[in-house]
């Protein structure tokens, strides 16, 4: 198309000097008419709005808010929120996502104040806030404060003096379990304290925030070193950086200890992973990579197992240790519940 409309203006120019046309006559030529456009942008009326849209032929295109959006017609056919396509109360779609057209475009579209209504082939009508736009869209989204994530090591966590929070403010406040639950996330662990040294207290504490998890070591556990459970984690033995539950299929992440026969890869490919597995078990071992913590009695620590390695030094006399696994989702519900973008 566009060769045809340059070969046609050649043409013409071609035309017009054999015509004997002056450079300044040529300059009064209307290159719109030679070039029509094939969308238009449309303002809104109120100048404070600051609002402007335009209809391609594949999508909508809206800068609002400081934000340029621009929406498949499809998808604005999809979440169309009338009572006929969308249940409000269950916050659950009526409309048949297979049964809308993949090509489908609308007949018209207006703008009425805040408010956008686009017209469909079969006459339907589907009406949007333009702050749900805003809001929904994938530009917006990628606006959006996410709760941050902090990459630390030693000297950064140490230099941030991160706070515990009080056993009592995190039972009885959602002040004190938000506080606690913004650094959580920021760093993938956390400490309560003065919680009463007993396996009820810190059950109490594990289900202010989460559904405890069952696991084939019970929904609590509490142990000393027992050598005869036949696990290092039951003795006094150190324990290399590690994460729980890696034989699960759901598990929490990387183990150092609970690997299976690597039985399905071959000798050509096999020692290629050992190669990953000495440079990540150098960084591992980096003593600035390294945050070591005393517990004692009445101290209890949060770890997110899917971010942060734990382990042990070896140590002599007795111990006794209890804790549980918590639900990943539960503990994030639990901050969405109180304002945080987890």
């Amino acid at each position: 198309m566009w060769c045809h409309r340059l070969s046609h203006l050649q043409s013409s120019l071609q035309h017009l000097l054999r015509r004997g046309v002056t450079r300044w006559a040529f300059r009064q030529l209307n290159f719109k008419s030679l070039f029509p456009l094939a969308v238009h942008w449309h303002h809104t009326a109120s100048e404070s709005l600051n609002c402007a849209w335009q209809q391609h032929e594949d999508h909508f295109e809206l800068q609002y808010a400081n934000t340029v959006m621009r929406f498949d017609y499809v998808w604005l056919r999809d979440h169309c929120r009338s009572a006929s396509c969308y249940n409000s109360k269950t916050h659950q779609r009526s409309l048949d996502t297979a049964s809308v057209d993949l090509c489908i475009k609308p007949k018209t579209i207006r703008l009425d104040e805040t408010t956008l209504f686009f017209t469909w082939p079969d006459g339907h009508v589907t009406k949007y806030d333009l702050d749900w736009l805003v809001r929904n869209s994938y530009e917006g989204q990628k606006q959006k404060v996410v709760q941050p994530r902090i990459l630390w090591n030693a000297e950064i966590y140490q230099r941030a003096q991160v706070p515990s929070v009080d056993f009592q403010s995190f039972l009885e406040t959602n002040e004190g379990l938000k506080n606690f639950l913004q650094n959580f996330l920021l760093f993938g662990i956390g400490f309560v304290e003065n919680v009463p040294p007993t396996q009820e207290d810190t059950e109490k504490l594990a289900e202010r925030i989460s559904l405890i998890r069952e696991t084939i070591y019970g929904r609590m556990w509490y142990f000393t070193s027992d050598f005869s459970r036949g696990d290092t984690a039951y003795t006094k033995l150190a324990l290399d950086r590690h994460t729980d539950t890696t034989y699960f299929q759901e598990p929490c992440g990387y183990n150092n200890y609970d690997r299976a026969v690597i039985n399905t890869v071959p000798y050509d490919v096999v020692h290629r992973w050992y190669a990953a597995h000495r440079t990540l078990t150098v960084e591992l071992r980096r003593p600035e990579n390294e945050f070591w913590v005393k517990l004692k009695p009445g101290r209890v620590l949060f770890i997110d197992n899917w971010r942060v390695l734990h382990g042990r030094e070896s140590f002599t006399g007795y111990r006794q240790l209890c804790g549980c696994y918590l639900t990943r989702d539960d503990v994030l519900n639990t901050a969405r519940f109180l304002g945080l973008q987890a």
